[in-house]
């Protein structure tokens, strides 16, 4: 009796692994069918504009929907160099956040007061983040141009990755903290009774074991940064060329999406040309995210 009841627990058991594997694999699947889905569609909504311009899409400079000429490099410039400037702003502000929170304040009031603020950063919708840019940020960035002698636009790249920065931040370091509150208790006990600082455990220590989750923080926060749309927009000056400094107006593939896509008519070169440039966005994206996994990979640290 004993034996048919434990054989019936056993059974059911298998079953529901089973049956949770499958579920598992089918949801694996799914999302590479989304994933190819996506890529499918946009390639064949912009085959007219490839079929037209060739490669000179990915290089061309010009961007002219009333003569039909469009050349997606002064967006692909300003998403890459706004992004990477954001992160280069973001990084200092969410490492100092994630070794504060996640080594010296790990619990108490002023923990929790700034994980709530953390989070409520990337809570906000980007829309507020533009209007606060505009009236904050730009008349700010204004005053700093006629100090320096450059043309007080306000609007530009400079101003758009400081916005991003501030976007981005949330990311990184909430990953940051709890990758660093993960770290063994072992290791810097280990540390400490051979006579380390605090500076030298987090230096020596949890920084070479956390490192890999850090980067993939860093990852995932520029990937924000590249897809962000609403509050670039708003601030970044929407003009279809290439930079000549970090204070030009610009435009990201993003932005010039959301700018003209309602104006692009149904079927219309313009309009495929403005998913070619969703294309590039994805395609940079995938690749970004796939160096970056190859990164962390070689960065991680053997427990």
């Amino acid at each position: 009796m004993i034996t048919d009841k434990t054989e019936k627990k056993v059974d059911k058991t298998h079953i529901s692994e089973s049956i949770f594997r499958k579920i598992l694999y089918l949801s694996g699947v799914s999302m590479l069918f989304l994933l190819f889905a996506i890529f499918l569609t946009l390639l064949i909504r912009s085959l007219p504009a490839i079929r037209s311009f060739g490669l000179s899409f990915l290089y061309g400079s010009k961007w002219d929907p009333v003569l039909s000429e469009f050349g997606s490099l002064p967006f692909i410039i300003g998403t890459l160099i706004t992004s990477f400037i954001a992160l280069i702003i973001s990084i200092p502000f969410s490492f100092s956040i994630s070794i504060f929170l996640g080594e010296y304040f790990k619990e108490g009031i002023l923990s929790s007061v700034l994980k709530s603020v953390t989070e409520l950063l990337a809570g906000i919708p980007s829309v507020i983040y533009g209007f606060c840019s505009i009236f904050i940020l730009v008349p700010a960035v204004r005053a700093l141009e006629m100090k320096i002698g450059v043309t007080p636009l306000g609007v530009g790249i400079f101003t758009a990755s400081i916005v991003l920065s501030i976007m981005i931040i949330p990311y990184s370091a909430s990953l940051g903290r709890e990758v660093i509150q993960l770290v063994p208790s072992e290791l810097k006990e280990a540390a400490y009774s051979l006579g380390a600082t605090r500076y030298e455990v987090i230096k020596e220590v949890i920084l070479p074991y956390a490192r890999s989750g850090i980067f993939a923080g860093v990852l995932l926060s520029l990937g924000r940064a590249l897809g962000e749309t609403m509050a670039v927009t708003m601030v970044i000056g929407n003009k279809n060329a290439i930079p000549k400094d970090i204070f030009s107006p610009s435009n990201t593939m993003a932005s010039v999406i959301a700018n003209e896509f309602m104006e692009a008519s149904p079927g219309s070169i313009h309009l495929s040309s403005l998913v070619g440039v969703g294309l590039l966005l994805f395609v940079i994206t995938t690749i970004v995210n796939i160096i970056g996994r190859y990164i962390i990979k070689r960065l991680s640290v053997e427990v």
